[in-house]
């Protein structure tokens, strides 16, 4: 109860919160600029913004990293960042309303985000001894940035005045909070521009900073590729060039990307291992050196993954260089219990890959270079793996540095723990490309032409049915072999109207099952369709 001469304090949601609130936004930007900056030298993924992010990532059920995948596709990732930003602005802004109320409720706020901050990075598996720095360096720097911004808030005896002191919507320093003599309305609004102007700076030079320190470009150009010791074989007239079908080989730069890593790992070669355990006879560590000094290999692969819906373009074919991972696992000598080997990611990640995969004759790598050029970063510099006939999410670990060698029954995978199967054999998939769905054709000849891929099995071949007519056996492109993809059209004579157009590939087992199945556990099933209209 107040007493005579007194201002009762107003509630949380009382006319000025609102000058609070942006001064909450403003001390959450230096907070996270703050964090960022500090962890140009603690590493990347110590940076809160970022070490939030991979727990939220690790922590999303499928269904969620289906519909993040369905919804934005390879942009994911820069939504989640969006997203993130816009709960911290969130949450800074309801820190600065409950600081102008009570200073001690805001404050707390603070505290609890910045140790959520910190303990999100200390869990990370590559988390050193000042992994939390950043966040405790953020928290504190938002404290004393929120308490001098909230300082300047008019007194109560200016606030329901006129002049200067009337833009703030009766705004007033918070208990305990000492205003600041002379505080203005001009005077809070420079100083909360100035902070989260300065915040977002701070933020931009951490962004730049980590890419200049952290880049790989320098570690790419001093990569010198060795000849491989078996070249791929020629190819035939593998690519049908259809106008507005994907092509064959697909472009590095268009190359899909799906993984966990917020922020690209950064592997020097000169001090990348790879250590192989386990149940094997010997352990084995492989240096950079030995690697390019072993027999490398060229082969074609298609990769898929196993978040790619039916007509989905999160495939692609590239031509790898790298060492059969059954070479290095013969050195080791796996006993003859295991059955599964486990591979592990600099970041954390893990794949569960059946041995028995590994140490059959495909071209199961580990891949130094995509396109006759060492690794981008995005795509496992230095070293990844790849393996034909598998989604990635249990083969296709980038960034690799660990291969366990275990049982299925011992260990989950990192995706196996979220509910997907244990074992991902690539399902035989088929995509018309061209006419693209809801497309108005001129009657006649219309070329339709797609993909297909049966990856370790082989597309033996493609038809395509129109309505509820025949299934039409589509010409083929050659075969780039077993492990890649294939090109296939067919010259429809369309009529007026409106159409469905329908493919499925066959493999030696057969035509691919035309009954639908989403995404999880182990990858979509059913045939592409699209709708057309003939004119």
């Amino acid at each position: 109860m107040s007493t005579p001469g007194t201002p009762r304090r107003p509630g949380p949601l009382a006319p000025g919160a609102g000058a609070a609130a942006a001064a909450g936004v403003a001390a959450g930007a230096v907070t996270t600029g703050t964090g960022a900056l500090v962890a140009l030298v603690t590493g990347a993924s110590t940076d809160p913004l970022v070490a939030v992010g991979a727990a939220f990532v690790d922590a999303t059920p499928p269904w969620l990293k289906d519909w993040a995948v369905a919804t934005f596709g390879t942009a994911d990732k820069a939504v989640l960042t969006a997203g993130s930003v816009l709960v911290l602005a969130l949450l800074a802004a309801l820190a600065g309303v409950l600081a102008w109320w009570r200073w001690p409720a805001g404050a707390v706020l603070v505290v609890v985000l910045g140790a959520v901050a910190g303990l999100a990075a200390v869990g990370r598996p590559d988390a050193g001894v000042l992994a939390a720095l950043p966040s405790v360096a953020g928290a504190l720097a938002g404290l004393l940035v929120l308490r001098a911004l909230l300082a300047r808030l008019p007194s109560t005896d200016d606030a329901g005045g006129t002049g200067s002191a009337g833009g703030t919507d009766g705004a007033t320093a918070p208990d305990g909070v000492p205003p600041r003599a002379g505080a203005s309305r001009r005077g809070f609004l420079q100083a909360t521009a100035l902070a989260a102007g300065g915040g977002v700076l701070a933020v931009a030079l951490g962004r730049v900073g980590s890419t200049l320190v952290r880049g790989t470009a320098a570690l790419r150009e001093a990569v010198r590729l060795p000849a491989p010791a078996r070249t791929a074989p020629p190819l035939g007239d593998v690519d049908l060039a259809v106008p507005g079908a994907e092509p064959w080989a697909t472009p590095v730069t268009d190359f899909y990307r799906i993984d966990t890593a917020l922020v690209v790992p950064r592997v020097d070669p000169a001090t990348w291992t790879l250590r192989v355990h386990g149940l094997v006879e010997e352990e084995v560590v492989l240096t950079w050196d030995e690697l390019l000094g072993s027999d490398l290999v060229e082969a074609w692969v298609t990769l898929a993954c196993v978040s790619n819906p039916v007509g989905g373009d999160l495939v692609g074919n590239q031509r790898w260089l790298g060492l059969p991972v059954r070479e290095v696992l013969a050195r080791a000598r796996p006993t003859g219990d295991a059955d599964m080997v486990l591979s592990r990611s600099v970041d954390g990640f893990t794949a569960s890959t059946p041995l028995e995969v590994l140490t059959d004759d495909r071209d199961a790598l580990l891949a130094v270079a995509m396109d006759g050029q060492p690794l981008p970063a995005e795509h496992g510099f230095p070293v990844r793996m790849v393996v034909p006939g598998l989604y990635g999410y249990v083969s296709a670990t980038k960034w690799v540095t660990e291969l366990e060698v275990t049982r299925f029954d011992a260990v989950e995978a990192y995706w196996t723990q979220r509910g997907w199967s244990a074992r991902g054999p690539v399902k035989t998939q088929s995509r018309i490309d061209v006419p693209r769905a809801l497309a108005e054709v001129p009657a006649g000849d219309v070329v339709v032409a797609g993909t297909a891929w049966a990856q370790h099995r082989g597309v033996t071949g493609v038809q395509v049915r129109v309505d509820d007519g025949p299934w039409v056996d589509a010409e083929l492109a050659a075969d780039g072999g077993v492990d890649t993809w294939r090109q296939w059209r067919l010259v429809w004579a369309a009529e007026p109207g409106e159409h469905t157009l329908r493919v499925r590939a066959l493999d030696p087992d057969g035509p691919q099952t035309g009954v639908p199945a989403e995404v999880v556990p182990d990858g979509a099933t059913g045939y592409h369709a699209v709708d057309v209209t003939v004119v």
